[in-house]
Order: C-alpha cells, then structure tokens, then sequence
C-alpha cells in the first residue's frame, strides 16, 4: 500500500482521486468543511484553510506524526478570485495567492515527499480578463514548484487543466458574488463570466475522464514536468504561444463585442 495526501477532497477532483487511492492504498484526506469530510476505509481526514496559517501548521503536525514518508501528494484546493481588478480588494488578492500557491507550497515543503502532482490550470497561460488573480496564481504555483524540482530532485508534475464539470464554477460565483454584482462598468465582461461559468459546471469534461488521465500520469516513472489536459486547455496553450500584443488584440475585440 502507498500512502498519499490529497488536499481539497470534498468535492469533485480531489474527492474523486480519494475515493479511487484509498481502494488500495492510504489516504490523508484535506477537507475545509466539515460536513462534507471524506471517511471510509484507508481515508485519514484532516483539516486545513490555506486561507487560516495556523491549520497548515496543524495538519503538518497532524501527518508527520502518523507517517515518515507520502509517495505523492496531490495539491487539489484551490479558490477562484473574480472581477474587474481595480475593483477586487487586496485582501482578496492575497487570499488567492495563499490558498493556491503558498498554502500548497508550505505543506509540501514540510512533508517527506517523493512525488508532487499539482492541479493547476489553463488559466495559468494568462489570456483570461476578469479572473486575473486566478491566472496570476495558477501561473505562479507552476513556477515556484518547477524550479522547487529543480533545486530538491523532487518530481513535480503540474497539470494544466481545462473545463472540467466540477462545483468549482457555482461555488466560486457565490464567493465573488460582491464583486460581480457591483462591477460598475463591467456589467456585460461579468454578465459573461457567469453564465460560461456555469455553462462549464454541466458542459466542461467530467470528472471520471480527467480522474482516469491523472491516474495513468501519477503512476509513470518518468512523468514529464506538465501535461495540458483537454481540448480548449490545448487551444489556449497555443493561443498563448502567439505575440503578445496579438494576443491582447483578439481579447480587446472580445470585449467589445460583449458591450454591444
């Protein structure tokens, strides 16, 4: 039996790799709400909020003293951070970085690990208006944990992901729902935002598809550094191959076609 931790597993991506590992193995299960915890056979839950240091402190503790070694740990939580950027309050700027980026760094750090499998995104090729800190972050976790391979010898995968049909989209239009609902001067761009939104909580691929690719990944002994999972993840990584300010020119004409 190997042993993994698997952050963010009270629903979706990182619940569906949970339940898969624990048939076989032992799995350390990070929740954030407390009704919806994982429990079973295998499954050891434990409480973290990157978003509250001191139980990142707690969980590290919790895990060093059951365990001496995690075969991977999969960094799965995550927040989503949307709106116009003048109008997104810095608290809220710093809350996306500690929970998709520092939070997951700091746990990883502190456990003895052999293998990190990060859930990063498409949004961490940087082409998408009014989820800038999303992007922002996403791009920073591929960074920092790529060159945290280069330096420790630790295998680092990150997985860039594309739609994928998961509560992630509902949820974070409730969380941003402040800053969407008072975007004076942006009501069309956010109008947009949520309606593909929750277009991609029923249309994005499903879960057991992108579950089944992870599984294949995490289980070579050789992966490569990243993968880009899913047609419009394919797309946008092209796209974002093309000159800058061609780029820009193609998503201002996006824009403006939404306030006509």
């Amino acid at each position: 039996m190997k042993t993994y931790v698997i952050t963010g597993t009270t629903s979706g991506i990182g619940k569906a790799l949970a339940e898969e590992y624990s048939k076989n193995n032992i799995v350390y299960a990070g929740y954030r709400n407390e009704k919806l915890k994982l429990t079973g056979e295998n499954i050891i839950p434990f409480y973290v909020d990157y978003s509250k240091p001191e139980t990142i402190q707690q969980a590290i503790e919790f895990i060093n003293s059951q365990t001496e070694k995690i075969d991977t740990i999969f960094n799965v939580a995550g927040c989503v951070v949307a709106g116009a950027l003048e109008l997104i309050d810095m608290t809220e700027l710093r809350r996306q970085f500690d929970v998709n980026v520092f939070g997951a760094l700091e746990l990883t750090r502190a456990l003895s690990v052999n293998k990190v499998v990060n859930i990063s995104s498409m949004s961490s090729f940087g082409i998408y208006p009014f989820i800038a800190p999303y992007c922002a972050s996403k791009r920073a976790l591929d960074i920092l944990f790529n060159l945290y391979s280069l330096e420790s010898g630790i295998k680092v995968v990150s997985l860039k992901l594309g739609s994928i049909a998961t509560p992630i989209w509902s949820k974070s239009i409730k969380e941003n729902n402040n800053v969407l609902e008072k975007s004076n001067g942006y009501e069309a761009e956010c109008k947009y935002l949520v309606k593909n939104a929750l277009k991609n909580e029923t249309k994005g691929m499903p879960v057991s598809k992108v579950v089944d690719k992870i599984l294949n990944i995490e289980k070579l002994s050789n992966p490569k550094p990243s993968y880009t999972i899913g047609f419009d993840a394919k797309v946008t990584e092209i796209f974002s191959h093309l000159p800058q300010g061609f780029i820009n020119f193609v998503i201002e004409n996006k824009l403006k076609s939404m306030r006509k």
